[in-house]
């Protein structure tokens, strides 16, 4: 790491044990971080390195953009406020296009509606600078455990008239295209690989949106609903995404 490197207020470097980089078994994941501060940059690239990850970057969103399509990393750290295209913008068009690529929201504002948009966006958690380089780690191995871990032994599913293709993406009730946002794709593929379990709001906030502390459970309610919705013969008397009193919600295909 540089020794000479002036780290942004509220990112620590991580103390060094020894000079050298830790030795990895195994590659590690590719992060790109999309950010157009160039101090920020650099404090993000070089404690990342360090940690063994390998980093590209971009500073502009349609640069970002770009790069994220091209390149197929990992994970994805996306500030919000980028010239060219704002960082919502990216996470939109990403998502519309890869939607298990994992995305972490970087910003400078404390506006709870920037929270709330990026994560109805598909975003998959959403860290507010300034910030300690301890938590984003933290939250970026979270992010890519749960990616990792995530069911792929079955790629196709189906129930009533309903199948899904967890691979591509795509979902067809009665031999039509079901149209589905980044997260209600998401939430679906959770249900589906936790058929009969019964799934609690905190839970599905947790795994689903990879977020602990989400302002309101509410947003897994309104995602219910837009479920049932699509997917349901009857929404109003749901026989696939069955609400479970005093808990949450479960999944009977």
């Amino acid at each position: 790491m540089n020794q000479s490197f002036s780290v942004p207020k509220g990112l620590f470097m991580i103390p060094k044990g020894e000079d050298a980089k830790r030795p990895t078994s195994k590659p590690m994941p590719t992060i790109l971080i999309v950010e157009d501060e160039p101090n920020m940059v650099a404090g993000l690239r070089d404690n990342f390195e360090y940690e063994g990850y390998k980093v590209i970057t971009a500073a502009d969103g349609a640069e970002g953009l770009a790069r994220a399509l091209n390149e197929s990393p990992d994970l994805v750290l996306l500030d919000v406020m980028m010239p060219k295209m704002s960082g919502l913008d990216v996470c939109k068009r990403l998502k519309a296009k890869y939607p298990s690529m994992p995305v972490i929201m970087l910003t400078a504002r404390g506006q709870e509606v920037d929270k709330v948009v990026g994560l109805e966006l598909g975003a998959d958690d959403y860290v507010t600078k300034p910030f300690s380089i301890r938590e984003l780690l933290a939250r970026v191995k979270a992010v890519l455990r749960r990616s990792q871990s995530a069911p792929r032994d079955q790629e196709q599913y189906s129930f009533g008239e309903v199948e899904v293709n967890v691979h591509s993406c795509q979902v067809v009730r009665g031999g039509k295209p079901v149209e589905f946002s980044s997260k209600e794709f998401d939430l679906l593929k959770y249900f589906l690989a936790h058929p009969g379990e019964t799934l609690s709001r905190d839970r599905l906030l947790e795994e689903v949106w990879g977020y602990e502390t989400f302002p309101t459970t509410r947003t897994v309610d309104a995602h219910i609903v837009r479920l049932r919705q699509k997917l349901e013969l009857k929404p109003e008397e749901p026989r696939f995404f069955l609400t479970v009193h005093g808990t949450g919600y479960k999944f009977v295909g």
